[in-house]
């Protein structure tokens, strides 16, 4: 009888146990599966890693960082829909506002023009812009559509001071620096200001990346080549970089260095990221600076000098390089490779070689032969310049163009 009680004690137990078992099994089971959505992204870009400086900021005594919410999320959602594609195209973003429509086309069609392997654009621009580049751009030719392909981005601010942030120097042109926490899965990238014009592929500036020693992180032009006539060594009121300062119409970034990079300043002692740095510094120097955003990165490379490659005139020439006689060697020697009408050129009669160049490009037809419906015009209408000191230059104009149009 004792034996016979002693069965359904041990039924219970081993059914308890066999319950606990079964348990124990799920519950592995699910975390298992949870760990692998997460590693798998699960569409989402996790806000805790330390180098997310636009979502989660290192807290510290004193320094404000981008801790808005609602455009961290924004941020979030951008970078996982424009994900790092794995091959050799080059990355070009552009933020449009106002009526910078068609000059923003015009330079788009200048890159897809001359490339030859693949790039993806990213558009940044108000939203009532935003019809208008995708009706132009889908109605280019499929042979051309091919070359490329792109992305739309509303304009976006932390929103504690969005407003301040958009109208510094020129609507919406400081949100280049915010590009790194915006494109967080974007490895490198091309920024240019809506008045570039392409000259030559835009994978041959894309490969300077590859001239980058260990320290630098982003590429620009020098402001000025001769001293005598430049703006920083004369009038700035706050640091530059180097002797002439630096322009920024043509950026090149390698955007993983820059978020994981902690950048020395005159605001504190301790190195600050990129997310953390924006905000003070422009506390700190909004009142001392005129050319908005570029002066911000003039100061940060000032105290950086290390992290910075400076590429030569012919890839950001402007109409400070001929405006007082030809003082661009680099050009002289090899041609313009990449055209910058900065103050309005394209657009008044200032400087009819600038404007006779982007006309040009915006009159032709995609599919035309470029040699008679683009260059050859061009080499016309540039005749009727020589009159102006940059007309006596324009030769420096089509001297690459000439080689771009025959390898295409």
């Amino acid at each position: 009888m004792r034996k016979m009680r002693c069965y359904p004690h041990a039924y219970l137990l081993c059914t308890a146990f066999t319950f606990f078992s079964l348990l124990y099994v799920y519950s592995q089971l699910a975390s298992t599966l949870e760990d692998r959505d997460e590693r798998s992204g699960g569409g989402r870009i996790s806000g805790s890693s330390s180098h997310d400086a636009g979502h989660t900021l290192r807290k510290r005594p004193g320094v404000l960082g981008l801790r808005d919410r609602e455009w961290g999320q924004n941020s979030e959602k951008l970078s996982s829909a424009t994900k790092e594609p794995k091959n050799d195209r080059s990355h070009l973003a552009v933020v449009a506002c106002g009526a910078r429509l068609e000059e923003t086309l015009t330079m788009l069609k200048s890159a897809v023009l001359f490339s030859r392997k693949p790039v993806h654009i990213h558009i940044f621009a108000e939203d009532d812009l935003h019809y208008g580049f995708r009706n132009a751009m889908e109605m280019w030719p499929v042979a051309i559509r091919t070359r490329f392909t792109f992305n739309i981005y509303p304009i976006m601010f932390p929103e504690e001071n969005a407003s301040e942030w958009k109208k510094l120097f020129k609507p919406c042109a400081s949100q280049r620096l915010f590009l790194p926490l915006i494109l967080k899965q974007v490895d490198s990238l091309l920024y240019v200001d809506t008045d570039i014009l392409f000259l030559r592929p835009v994978e041959d500036i894309w490969g300077l990346l590859s001239q980058f020693n260990v320290s630098q992180l982003a590429a620009m032009a020098p402001e000025h080549e001769e001293p005598r006539i430049g703006w920083y060594n004369r009038f700035a009121r706050h640091p530059y970089y180097g002797k002439t300062g630096v322009n920024s119409g043509v950026m090149l970034m390698n955007m993983t260095r820059i978020r994981e990079k902690f950048f020395k300043n005159d605001m504190t002692a301790v190195t600050l990221q990129w997310g953390e740095i924006l905000k003070p510094l422009l506390q700190k120097y909004k009142l001392n600076i005129t050319w908005g955003d570029q002066d911000l990165l003039n100061i940060i490379f000032h105290h950086n000098p290390e992290s910075l490659y400076v590429f030569p005139c012919q890839w950001n020439y402007r109409p400070d390089h001929c405006i007082y006689g030809s003082n661009c060697q680099q050009a002289e020697e090899e041609g313009v490779f990449i055209l910058h009408g900065n103050r309005g050129v394209y657009h008044n009669d200032k400087q009819p070689a600038f404007r006779a160049v982007y006309e040009a490009i915006k009159q032709y037809s995609f599919g035309e032969d470029m040699e008679s419906s683009l260059l050859q015009p061009l080499e016309a209408a540039l005749q009727a310049t020589t009159h102006s000191y940059c007309g006596r230059s324009s030769h420096l104009f089509t001297k690459r163009l000439r080689e771009s149009i025959r390898l295409v």
